[in-house]
């Protein structure tokens, strides 16, 4: 009972390039380093390590161009096919982080950032995707509009027990129409999945959340919905890959509810004797991921200062002042024989 308490939710790899490994096995991962492992996969440092054996070395040389990550709300597991790993302590989590770092390395080249949570209406688009998505639906009025247009997934997808009629079955469709719709509008701009930079999605999708909320969980509707957002997954994860050459990481993110942090990361004024009282044998604290870099190049400019000045000093103490012409040129004759 309290390891499914804990662990409430899965985090599962839909496709990845050879170059990204992950593991095979059923270690779970905290909530809050989800955005860790994205940074990672993308080449890109993290400000602590991340203890986590299902996250392989890979290639260091070939990072994927694209990570896409999809977090579906209102169901603990969802039948994909791929690697899929428990996770412990499900928080809400963003990928900011990952979006800053690739605005601070690659801001002449304008990559693609796209951050979208259509059933709130909560929308981040920075870089090439304000020019390539700016006929992406994200309100609510135009989700609803798009559907019942004549290339809107209705035509092609089976609802089942769903109706077009209900509000909730709505909200349901139109994050399965952004989908959609996000690799269509990708595959008319090739350009942008063949630059040097690298690319971000995340969507947040709800709306399988609320059919659960409207039926219930064992209702057909919540059935035939689940089995259609996980068709609907995995062929908007196989475009996704197949756009960007197969150099992208696919990865979903399935919790029932997120849950509120167990405890805040604040430092207060007592802290530094509670130390003292949690450590009573002085241990030293863990150095920072710098500190090898920087004793390498502290030591190894300390070693090749001190060769200079000796090779310097020896040079000094063993100069012949005859090849000196200006002491002679400016000395008369007597200075010299002497």
């Amino acid at each position: 009972v309290c390891f499914l308490g804990v662990c409430a939710g899965e985090f599962s790899i839909l496709r990845s390039p050879q170059s990204v490994v992950f593991r095979d096995g059923s270690w779970p991962i905290p909530g809050e380093r989800i955005p860790d492992v994205a940074a990672l996969t993308m080449g890109f440092s993290v400000e602590e390590d991340l203890p986590w054996p299902g996250l392989g070395v890979g290639d260091l040389f070939h990072r994927p161009q694209a990570t896409v990550l999809v977090t579906v709300k209102g169901v603990d597991k969802l039948p994909v096919k791929g690697l899929s790993y428990p996770i412990e302590n499900a928080v809400p989590f963003s990928l900011d982080s990952v979006a800053n770092a690739i605005h601070t390395l690659f801001s002449e080249e304008t990559p693609v950032v796209l951050q979208l949570a259509p059933s709130e209406e909560r929308v981040y688009m920075v870089g090439k995707a304000n020019a390539a998505f700016e006929d992406l639906s994200v309100t609510l009025r135009q989700l609803r509009n798009r559907l019942f247009q004549d290339s809107s997934i209705l035509t092609s997808l089976p609802l089942n027990s769903l109706s077009r009629n209900n509000e909730v079955d709505l909200l349901f469709l139109s994050e399965l129409q952004v989908l959609h719709d996000i690799a269509s509008l990708l595959s008319r701009h090739k350009h942008l999945a063949k630059d040097h930079s690298p690319d971000l999605y995340s969507l947040e999708l709800s709306g399988l959340e609320e059919v659960g909320k409207r039926y219930g969980e064992d209702s057909q509707q919540f059935k035939d919905a689940s089995q259609i957002l996980v068709d609907s997954l995995q062929k908007f994860a196989d475009e996704m890959f197949n756009l960007y050459g197969g150099n992208a990481v696919v990865e979903v993110v399935a919790v029932k509810e997120f849950n509120s942090p167990l405890s805040r990361k604040t430092r207060s004024i007592l802290q530094a004797s509670q130390s003292k009282k949690e450590n009573p044998y002085n241990l030293a604290y863990p150095y920072n991921y710098n500190y090898s870099v920087i004793f390498n190049i502290v030591l190894w400019m300390m070693i090749g200062l001190a060769l200079a000045v000796i090779v310097i000093s020896y040079n000094l103490w063993n100069m012949d002042p005859g090849y000196d012409s200006i002491i002679y040129r400016m000395t008369n004759q007597k200075i010299r024989m002497d």
